[in-house]
C-alpha cells in the first residue's frame, strides 16, 4: 500500500534569527515548550538554564531534567549556562557534579528563584541563613 503525498503534509519550515528549521510532528520542543513552562500547584523549582524557565516538583526533577536535557552528550555546550553562573569550560561530567552541588540543591534552587522573582510578589519563606 503506497500513500502519495500531497503538497498539504509537507514540513512547514520557518525563518528564526536567518535559520531555517523544519517543524517535524516529531519534534517535541518546538510544540511542548510553552505548555511546560506553565507552572502547575505542587511545582515550586525551577530549571533555570539560560531561558528553559520550566517548573518541577522536586529539586531532583530540575536535576535530571538539566542533567539530560541541558547536560546530555549531544547537547552540552561545554559550559554552565545556569543564569548568574560562571561560563567557565568544564567537561561534561565536571559539569554534572557541578550541576547538582551548585544548582540543584534545594537550597540553590529556591535561592535562584528568589533571585530571578527579583522583589516580585510571591509567597516565599524568608531564608534561615
Amino acid at each position: 500500500l503506497f500513500l502519495q503525498s500531497t503538497p498539504a503534509t509537507s514540513i512547514p519550515t520557518v525563518q528564526v534569527q536567518g535559520q531555517q528549521m523544519n517543524l517535524q510532528p516529531s519534534s517535541y520542543t518546538a510544540a511542548s515548550q510553552h505548555a511546560e513552562q506553565m507552572k502547575k500547584p505542587g511545582q515550586n523549582f525551577m530549571c533555570l538554564w539560560q531561558s528553559c524557565k520550566k517548573w518541577f516538583q522536586t529539586p531532583s526533577q530540575v536535576f535530571y531534567h538539566a542533567a539530560t536535557e541541558h547536560g546530555g552528550k549531544d547537547v552540552y555546550p561545554g559550559q554552565c549556562l545556569w543564569e548568574g553562573c560562571e561560563p567557565f569550560q568544564r567537561q561534561r561530567f565536571s559539569f554534572i557534579t557541578h550541576l547538582q552541588d551548585k544548582h540543584c540543591s534545594r537550597d540553590a534552587l529556591l535561592a535562584g528563584l528568589k533571585q530571578d522573582e527579583l522583589g516580585q510578589p510571591g509567597n516565599q519563606k524568608p531564608s534561615n541563613k
